[in-house]
């Protein structure tokens, strides 16, 4: 199955599909740079692919691979030269659009003792983010729904997304903590991006087939200056979903094929829970990666005059002993407690809200857990004690 078999229905034909190179993508950076946009893209930054605004495509991190496993990141050095075949880092495209601490308010004592409050307005960021993994796409399609889409807007996440550019990069090469396909998802990219690309190496280099999602992508593309790239034939789209298809039998994990909201609903007295509260250190980390956790908490801090206040939201986590805190203590009192209500919220509870899972099978929480936890591996060990 091509490339082209995925795209939507509606997405624009001013233009197939172009192959760009090292210069057509830097190319592609210099324009929607021009266009007044903070280009955000993967980077080498202290033994971690992180996201950061990028200068040009110099920046990416040609030829760095990864190797992942439950609690375990190295890079590795790749000799095809690649910009995208390393797996997610440690961040996420919630780092920017929801940031971790954000403020809300500002409250002033004027001299005759009245009180002014004045809502916190951010300038609104233009935001292109290249590299965004289909598993991220469909995050941020989660969080819009929650944030954006509810009855409680979250107007700075709002502001902050309207108008986001979205370069999409399909993966040819999932990870060993990647299970996006049997969360319902896939390396191919789905609907929403305004970009899509996906890498080819050869001997000439890596090349990226791209193709336009949105009128604003074909746009995009159509202002790409002359000799940075080349028009997209059958070959290379063939190709290139060739490759693509291939990553979806190559997922380094993957979930029982059940019905995991019936399961978690019917697991919530498993003793599997004692167990992994055995190991959890309830750090929070799985929440601070995940691309969808959403949970927010304020403070309020003032001047040592105490003339001046302000209000910041910022990330919570429900590992956090203060999260369920009511009026006599936490409502969640034991790591058991927590880790049950993460699991079985992300996993259960989530479709109750917002009709659908909370989870992308990006493998971040498997990753980047102290003690190497597996979500996967969790949810099994509740399938095979109930029965499963």
């Amino acid at each position: 199955m091509g490339a082209s078999s995925e795209r939507d229905a509606t997405e624009p034909a001013a233009r197939d599909a172009v192959v760009l190179g090292r210069a057509g993508l830097d190319a592609l950076v210099a324009v929607l740079i021009a266009d007044g946009r903070t280009v955000v893209g993967p980077t080498v930054r202290d033994g971690a692919v992180v996201l950061a605004p990028l200068d040009g495509a110099d920046d990416l991190p040609w030829g760095v691979g990864s190797e992942l496993d439950a609690g375990r990141y190295r890079l590795t050095r790749r000799t095809d030269g690649a910009a995208f075949a390393h797996t997610s880092g440690p961040q996420s495209w919630k780092n920017f659009l929801h940031p971790q601490r954000q403020k809300v308010w500002d409250a002033a004592q004027d001299a005759d003792g009245s009180l002014t409050v004045t809502a916190y307005q951010e300038e609104r960021p233009s935001y292109a983010f290249l590299g965004v993994r289909p598993c991220d796409l469909r995050a941020i399609a989660l969080q819009d729904r929650v944030l954006a889409g509810g009855h409680y807007k979250d107007d700075g996440y709002a502001r902050r997304r309207d108008g986001a550019f979205l370069v999409a990069v399909e993966c040819t090469e999932p990870g060993a903590t990647c299970f996006c396909v049997s969360m319902g998802g896939g390396p191919a990219a789905d609907p929403g991006y305004d970009l899509a690309l996906t890498e080819l190496a050869d001997a000439t280099g890596p090349r990226y087939l791209t193709r336009a999602g949105s009128p604003e992508g074909a746009r995009i593309l159509d202002r790409l200056p002359n000799g940075t790239y080349e028009e997209g034939d059958p070959a290379t789209a063939e190709r290139a979903g060739a490759a693509v298809d291939a990553a979806r039998d190559r997922m380094g994990r993957a979930m029982p094929p059940l019905d995991l909201r019936a399961l978690l609903g019917a697991s919530l007295d498993a003793e599997r829970w004692d167990d992994v509260a055995a190991r959890c250190l309830s750090c929070g980390n799985c929440t601070m990666v995940c691309p969808t956790c959403f949970c927010t908490t304020t403070e309020e801090v003032t001047d040592l005059t105490g003339d001046h206040a302000e209000r910041w939201q910022r990330w919570d986590s429900c590992f956090d002993l203060d999260f369920s805190s009511l009026h006599g203590g936490p409502v969640r009192a034991t790591p058991h407690s927590r880790y049950r209500q993460w699991l079985t919220h992300k996993l259960g509870t989530w479709h109750d809200q917002f009709d659908s899972t909370g989870c992308v099978g990006c493998g971040r929480c498997v990753t980047w857990c102290p003690v190497g936890i597996d979500i996967t591996e969790e949810v099994t060990a509740l399938a095979k004690e109930a029965g499963r």
